[in-house]
């Protein structure tokens, strides 16, 4: 799928995009072009580190932000695959500094589409996250925003082999500001802070994160909102996991977080189809593709009337035990209780 293909990842040095390096790398040794686009200019020379020149010569390091169009545009001249994963994801950064978070991830996702248009892009799949789903922050809902952008961007190509796609998903397991090496950390104190004792959230590896992209690259039509099935934790169990002879001390929901976060809500569901690995929320508004287009290309079904996916109301969910091997496999090999 990758082989031969030029691909650009835009916040290419932060948790996925190392991980979707290394996923391409392995899978598509013949990719022709891996461009890490990023304003980080010591991240990017961490990665030089790790892939050498001599020996990754198809490793390419552009500085740039997702703000500056004629920059994007210049780094996407020649490629084939855009992969959006930019953005201003801290929730308290997010509200704090709204300005900059709407540039980044509203203005930003807007400059993606259009450099893709000018340079002959074929595929762009952009990174949601679960806060878009009936946002009640900032982050949330540029990102929703950003959501709208790329799913109506299909609507604009005219006549360009482009396809513009997204997917959605919950915590991902320990990426930088998550609570698992938030706890990690924490447990050298003998005090766990917890925001609220019914708290839950959706949770998945940086590995299925990067398939469910690969997923969507391989199968998408144009416009659809991807989102994994995935299990739900409690954050009571993460911290039993973590840290079992450590005290908690609930702290209370900070501002702008939800107790149980949504990724298909029941309003959503109405567009919403079963692929069986993963859901597909449709677009609202599509000008290419009927329902009945996707439901055959897709190979799928409607889900039911009312259905709703959210992390409270899920049926598979993470023990205490599991979340522990998890942590051992995904974010400290040398974990012990």
């Amino acid at each position: 799928m990758l082989n031969k293909k030029a691909v650009l990842i835009t916040g290419g040095t932060g948790s996925f995009g190392k991980k979707f390096i290394e996923t391409i790398l392995i899978r598509y040794p013949n990719v022709k072009k891996i461009i890490i686009y990023s304003r980080d200019e010591l991240k990017q020379s961490i990665i030089k580190q790790k892939y050498p020149s001599y020996d990754y010569p198809q490793l390419r390091f552009f500085i740039g932000d997702v703000r500056d169009k004629d920059r994007l545009t210049q780094a996407c001249e020649g490629v084939d695959v855009i992969i959006h994963a930019a953005a201003i994801k801290q929730v308290d950064t997010a509200e704090y500094n709204p300005t900059e978070c709407i540039r980044t991830n509203i203005d930003g996702a807007e400059n993606v589409i259009h450099a893709a248009l000018a340079c002959g892009v074929k595929d762009v799949v952009a990174l949601s996250t679960d806060k878009a789903c009936a946002p009640i922050n900032l982050y949330g809902a540029t990102k929703l925003v950003s959501d709208k952008l790329f799913a109506a961007a299909n609507n604009i190509r005219g006549s360009k082999d482009i396809k513009f796609s997204v997917v959605r998903y919950g915590n991902v397991m320990g990426s930088r500001g998550s609570v698992i090496p938030f706890f990690l950390e924490k447990r050298k104190d003998g005090e766990l802070p917890v925001t609220h004792k019914e708290m839950t959230r959706f949770n998945i590896s940086l590995q299925d994160g990067v398939n469910l992209v690969m997923y969507a690259l391989g199968h998408h039509l144009g416009g659809e909102i991807f989102v994994p099935k995935i299990p739900s934790y409690k954050i009571t169990d993460v911290a039993e996991a973590v840290a079992p002879k450590c005290k908690i001390r609930y702290v209370g929901v900070r501002p702008g977080e939800k107790l149980h976060e949504e990724m298909i809500t029941d309003t959503d569901s109405l567009h919403t189809i079963d692929l069986g690995r993963y859901y597909a929320i449709l677009p609202s508004v599509s000008y290419n593709y009927s329902e009945e287009e996707y439901l055959v290309h897709h190979n799928a079904k409607m889900v039911p009337f009312g259905f709703k996916y959210s992390s409270d109301s899920n049926t598979d969910w993470e023990t205490i035990e599991g979340l522990r091997q998890l942590i051992v496999e995904h974010v400290d090999s040398s974990f012990k209780v």
